[in-house]
């Protein structure tokens, strides 16, 4: 996954009160590492502790887990802590190696093991880089630099070093990430725009949302299909026949992939999920998680109401309908009147998607069933 450059969502907090601690992300463990290993190059000497001052001022101190040196080289390793967020690479070891380089060429990047390279053209960096993103590059110079001017290496500027950055594991763990469709290969990204992880800050599903949209357009798509989960993408991607890079896994963030393609507009969207997703985002909905926004059943079954005709419905299903626990409940107390009822319900968050839009990208919204067939569209092929 990828890191976002948009302000942190909270809770700081669980809902019953306890407090989420924060973490460090991949381009803080490696800015230590690189720190820590650059310093035993030039003293011969790894001292057990670093600590490192990243983009916003925080001064985390990492223990070293891996220390070798030899005539050439020098490796520092650091544990990963994302602190209480449920972060795929928490636990993983990010290691730094540096070596000399040509005097004059500053820090040198290289993916190690673990770290992916950039094959496609819409991302920050040119196909061929490491992934080793710009914001982390930028702070781990800066603690090379200021290793570099303590020992008295560099009056001015960063060391010229060599600097790989590894993560045993990497490569299997990119698996549960978006770095593939990204065209990332290989491997994991470093990241962190300012080093620090925000407990469920969903930070870096928006950020890989927004990069899937660039690589798409640099791709030249102008088709994209942004479903809500497996199973809806499965279902869609298979009947559009769109490539893989067309697909955005937006899940819970309608409006993180609305707001961005608004901003990036491409021709067309095709968003597809569950009921229960698609009515929130019919209902004006821009988060769709059950923690974050409700179905109004009482909406709902005016929308069942209106889909069937006042006088199709039973009263006694609408009572239920008011008073169902899912959206998928009241498609079952529909009846025969499900489609029509799928239906309004595409085209209502349809509109939603359109008015959050502002033109420029025809829309069509699809909804899936648990068994990802397709019970209700918007009734506009896009």
């Amino acid at each position: 996954m990828t890191d976002a450059p948009s302000p942190p969502r909270k809770p700081a907090h669980t809902p019953d009160g306890k407090h989420l601690k924060k973490g460090w992300t991949t381009g803080a463990c490696a800015a230590g590492a690189a720190a820590a290993a650059y310093r035993a190059h030039v003293t011969r000497a790894f001292e057990d502790t670093v600590t490192i001052r990243l983009p916003r001022s925080e001064t985390p101190t990492f223990t070293l887990v891996t220390q070798d040196l030899d005539n050439v080289s020098a490796r520092a390793g650091i544990i990963k802590d994302a602190g209480d967020d449920p972060d795929v690479t928490h636990g993983l070891e990010i290691v730094a190696e540096v070596h000399n380089a040509k005097p004059g060429t500053g820090v040198t990047f290289v993916a190690g093991e673990g770290v992916g390279t950039v094959t496609m053209n819409g991302l920050a960096l040119a196909p061929g880089e490491p992934a080793i993103n710009p914001g982390p590059r930028a702070y781990i110079t800066q603690a090379l630099e200021t290793v570099a001017q303590e020992l008295g290496t560099e009056a001015d500027g960063p060391p010229d070093v060599e600097l790989t950055i590894s993560i045993p594991g990497g490569r299997e763990v990119a698996d549960q990430t978006m770095n593939a469709r990204l065209g990332i290969i290989g491997g994991l990204s470093v990241l962190g725009t300012t080093g620090v992880v925000v407990p469920y800050s969903c930070s870096s599903w928006i950020h890989a949302i927004q990069r899937g949209v660039d690589v798409a357009r640099a791709q030249g798509l102008q088709h994209l299909l942004g479903a809500t989960g497996r199973t809806s993408e499965k279902a869609a991607g298979t009947e559009l026949d769109l490539p893989t890079q067309a697909l955005i896994d937006m899940g819970d963030f309608a409006g993180g992939l609305l707001k961005y393609v608004r901003a990036n507009p491409v021709e067309r969207l095709t968003i597809a999920g569950g009921v229960g997703k698609i009515v929130k985002l019919s209902q004006g909905h821009m988060d769709l998680h059950s923690a974050r926004s409700r179905v109004d059943f009482d909406k709902l079954a005016d929308t069942l109401l209106h889909a069937a005709g006042k006088d199709a419905v039973d009263a006694g299903i609408l009572l239920a309908a008011r008073s169902a626990n899912t959206a998928a409940h009241v498609l079952e107390l529909a009846g025969p009147h499900a489609p029509k009822l799928a239906g309004l319900i595409a085209r209502q968050a349809r509109e939603v998607a359109l008015a959050t839009l502002s033109g420029g990208t025809e829309v069509a919204v699809w909804v899936y069933d648990r068994a990802g067939n397709r019970i209700g569209n918007s009734g506009n092929d896009a």
